[in-house]
């Protein structure tokens, strides 16, 4: 019995609701666009911040910079000899590598050399050197490239090669040979592996000079304390942790954090405005017709269910839809305009994806935040209107 009078209470719940559709469908467009924002904000920040701490993870344990008059300059090689003396050290790799500027495009390219033999210091290049063998690339002139970079390359008419241009004016012909996918899209959208010669030969380093020098501590706990043997050997270098990146980075996505946090901010006001507005009171309509539920025999609870129904249909519904359509707008339109409150609006970029990441606690926050409020928004002036004397209410 008490099933069909449950089936029957939905049913009115329904039926209430289509009576004053107008402004029902109102109260569900304006929730499922509060939902839709605020799930947004938190996928935006999940999966950049995702991003973020999975590039750290694959960044070198420790590099070593040369710096001169406050700016970065090349590093001898022989350093790499002094540095891999040092107790607990495993591993010292110069680098060579730059940023190269594509002015037709407007971005910026990071350009890594890479030796056949070389150990690696990240697993992404230790399966590309695995793959490719560069000492035939440095033959050839090609090169492998991150899936940004070759789009770019394709919308400049650059299918087969690019000609990079020299210090000295000069230009060097280069083949695409291969497309680079690494663990993070911000470890790999932007790259080209190359040939360390072919590196050297495009930004000019000596033979006998690197970019920068990283190393790789056996013991993870040791490695402040490295760091700070190589800076005493080496006071005119910069010494810069996995840590200290991992800083860098947390400070601005902290940062950027803020914007969201403004979005976020504005539309719980907005919601709570609804609820103020709902939890005010029932408007006469709303208490008469509890008036006459109650004179034709029924109880306060049978009341308060009807009502728990209404809001509960209402609330759960436009959540869900809230839910896909920020899913929709996050990973299949990849999330325009408010992506760029993160990667920026600078056009010294190639493109960036956010990759997906399902977290049921952001949905589950989200639903708190949301449905049991206005739930309980609804219930409240309902029970204090059941409560009252019929003969009251109905006046």
């Amino acid at each position: 019995m008490k099933n069909k009078i449950n089936l029957y209470l939905v049913e009115f719940a329904i039926n209430a609701l289509l009576r004053a559709k107008r402004k029902n469908i109102f109260v569900f467009i304006v929730f499922t666009l509060l939902t839709a924002l605020l799930t947004t904000t938190f996928l935006i920040t999940n999966s950049i911040k995702y991003e973020l701490q999975t590039t750290v993870d694959a960044l070198p344990q420790i590099i070593v910079q040369k710096i001169k008059a406050g700016r970065h300059y090349d590093i001898d090689n022989s350093v790499v000899e002094d540095i891999i003396t040092i107790a607990g050290v495993s591993q010292a790799t110069p680098r060579v590598w730059g940023y190269y500027y594509f002015a037709n495009a407007g971005v910026n390219f990071s350009i890594v050399g890479i030796e056949q033999y070389e150990e690696q210091y990240t697993d992404a290049l230790s399966k590309i050197a695995e793959r490719f063998d560069f000492d035939e690339l440095h033959k050839k002139s090609g090169m492998i490239v991150g899936q940004g970079v070759q789009n770019v390359l394709k919308e400049n008419y650059y299918s087969d090669y690019f000609n990079f241009i020299k210090p000295d004016g000069s230009f060097k012909k280069v083949y695409l040979s291969g497309l680079f996918h690494g663990d993070t899209q911000l470890e790999s959208n932007d790259i080209i592996l190359m040939s360390k010669q072919d590196v050297r030969e495009i930004f000019d380093i000596p033979s006998n000079k690197a970019t920068d020098i990283v190393v790789k501590v056996s013991n993870p706990n040791e490695i402040q304390t490295i760091a700070s043997k190589i800076k005493l050997m080496y006071p005119d270098s910069r010494v810069i942790t996995s840590s200290d990146l991992e800083v860098s980075y947390q400070n601005i996505f902290d940062y950027k954090s803020g914007v969201f946090l403004a979005l976020f901010v504005v539309a719980l006001f907005t919601f709570f405005m609804i609820i103020y507005d709902k939890a005010s009171g029932l408007s006469s309509e709303e208490k008469r017709e509890i008036g006459v539920l109650k004179a034709v025999g029924w109880r306060v609870d049978d009341v308060l269910k009807e009502k728990f129904y209404e809001a509960f249909i209402i609330s759960f519904f436009a959540y869900i839809l809230g839910v896909l359509i920020a899913f929709w707008y996050v990973y299949i339109l990849k999330a325009p305009l408010l992506q760029n409150i993160f990667v920026g609006y600078s056009q010294l970029k190639t493109t960036f994806e956010l990759p997906f990441v399902f977290d049921i606690q952001t949905l589950f926050l989200v639903f708190l935040l949301l449905v049991p409020i206005y739930i309980a928004a609804t219930i409240i002036p309902s029970w204090r209107a059941a409560t009252v004397d019929v003969d009251e209410v109905i006046r």
